[in-house]
């Protein structure tokens, strides 16, 4: 029998911690990961009797500003409550979190997809205080409470049920981190715990098995409804949550085709070194906390004055500006996500591209207003500049392990290199050496081009060198004309060997075809 095929259906619930100077409702130090265990508490985020909460103003802004990145309606009013469960890192025996009123609700995040968007739907986003960090000692004898985390700030963010694979999963994740890092709430670091995701997954026939799968499994009612979901913790790092939905599917499918579908909503946890999930409890439910109003906060108001306060002073998010980079500048998507994929690294290559445009209009060779010029050379300009910042600048960057804020390279000095290149005073080879010696000393292209004699020989130069060449290699000549075009790369060769690499090499190929034609 052709065996049963099914949809996979994936929900996440992501944390990511807030960048605030203090906890969430007192004032210990947040952000204190290298600090000694249990030197950042106080009796309020440890729970002491007859302390009081006071809300944290910046941590509730920050949760506006990303439930405005998330193109959430924001609550007009709103309210914090007690969760309660009784577990070591929880040290009042209860969380405070948002249940009924969150801060925004109703929103997305769009993903691109191999070259499309796919909208994942946004339920809510509220606020929440941290629990401790639980350590585990080497030998799993014992586990040590650092409550330094406790009380810290965090905003929950949690999907729709539409996320349809692991690979989209991850490019979530991926692309929340990067917005949270554009509106400067978070770092959104995975491996430090700043973002931190729990994955919610179900598989369901397709349409075409539902009566086959009914029939196979004996199940009354309806197969065309969300079944039971399987939580999945300890995710770690975007690695970790592609790889554990990919064997929870290959998992759950087995359970279907023995006839033991998942009944009951399960919490396993991911195991990186074994490549497996293993079972902790079933998984509890909203009852199961006892969620009610928190006694000792009010409720408040957001008002809208101060949500239109907070959206003016947003700055262009992620999607915004890859849309805004492919129609301003002719960009393809692959290159304005990898440009924008970094803020600091696309404020450089604004202010390149505003550099290169003033060094364009002053060349003499060109004529026509400043937008005419620029629309002319648009495309080839933009191209040089990614290219030249991916795959060179890059390399630098990342060899020496600093920023491109930090970098000697400035905006200015770059689009002047590429203006270089583009009028073709250099070559590729020596336009890396001129690179390599701005990023190290932060001097002028020009002024390295001139003092190591590295600009291109042009016209009778090169000429006078590619006659020298074809004369002395008379048999690589036949045979260029008997048809083997391939040993035309020879003769380039020999030419750039005897001008040191300073002549161009596609003008050597256009006078080496004329003369042996």
């Amino acid at each position: 029998m052709k065996p049963i095929n099914f949809e996979t259906i994936i929900g996440l619930e992501t944390h990511v911690q807030l960048r605030t100077e203090s906890k969430l409702f007192c004032r210990c130090a947040n952000q204190v990961e290298d600090a000694e265990p249990n030197t950042s508490i106080c009796p309020v985020c440890m729970g002491h009797p007859g302390t009081l909460p006071v809300p944290n103003e910046i941590a509730i802004g920050y949760a506006v500003r990303a439930a405005l990145a998330m193109h959430c309606t924001i609550s007009a009013t709103t309210r914090f409550d007690r969760k309660s469960y009784f577990y070591p890192d929880l040290p009042k025996g209860y969380q405070i979190s948002q249940y009924a009123d969150p801060v925004g609700t109703d929103g997305h995040l769009l993903v691109a997809i191999g070259g499309k968007k796919h909208r994942i739907r946004i339920e809510r986003l509220h606020l929440e205080e941290d629990s401790a960090k639980l350590v585990h000692t080497a030998d799993g004898s014992s586990t040590l409470v650092d409550y330094n985390r406790a009380g810290t700030p965090l905003v929950e963010i949690v999907t729709k049920p539409d996320i349809p694979d692991p690979k989209t999963a991850r490019l979530f994740l991926q692309e929340l981190r990067l917005v949270m890092r554009y509106i400067g709430i978070s770092d959104a670091d995975m491996e430090k715990g700043h973002l931190r995701c729990d994955a919610n997954i179900s598989l369901r026939p397709i349409p075409e098995d539902f009566d086959r799968a009914k029939e196979l499994l004996g199940l009354d009612g309806n197969v065309n409804t969300l079944f039971p979901k399987t939580e999945i913790k300890n995710l770690n790092s975007f690695r970790s949550v592609e790889r554990a939905l990919n064997y929870e599917i290959r998992r759950q499918t087995e359970l279907w085709h023995s006839s033991k579908p998942p009944l009951n909503a399960t919490t396993r946890g991911w195991d990186e070194k074994k490549g497996v999930s293993v079972e902790h409890r079933e998984k509890e439910h909203a009852h199961d906390y006892r969620y009610f109003p928190e006694p000792d906060i009010p409720p408040f108001d957001i008002s809208q004055h101060w949500v239109l306060k907070v959206r003016d002073e947003m700055v262009e998010l992620p999607e915004d500006k890859r849309q805004r980079f492919e129609n301003q500048y002719g960009m393809n998507l692959a290159d304005a996500s990898v440009v924008v994929e970094d803020k600091t690294v696309a404020d450089f290559f604004e202010a390149v591209v505003s550099e290169l445009r003033a060094w364009l209009v002053a060349l003499e060779e060109v004529s026509g207003t400043e937008q005419e010029i620029w629309e002319k050379h648009k495309t080839k300009l933009v191209k040089l500049v990614v290219g030249w910042m991916t795959s060179r600048l890059f390399t630098f960057l990342n060899e020496h392990e600093i920023s491109i804020t930090d970098s000697k390279v400035t905006p200015e000095n770059f689009a002047e290199l590429i203006t270089l290149i583009h009028q073709r005073r250099v070559n590729s080879t020596n336009a890396q050496v001129i690179l390599e010696k701005m990023f190290l000393t932060g001097n002028d292209p020009s002024d390295i081009l001139e003092s190591d004699d590295l600009g291109q020989i042009e016209g009778d130069g090169i000429e006078k060198v590619v006659g020298t060449v074809v004369n002395t290699n008379p048999l690589i000549v036949e045979q260029y004309k008997a048809g083997k075009v391939g040993v035309l790369q020879f003769l380039i060769g020999k030419v750039m060997k005897e001008t040191k690499g300073k002549a161009d090499p596609e003008a050597i190929r256009e006078m080496l075809m004329y003369r042996l034609k």
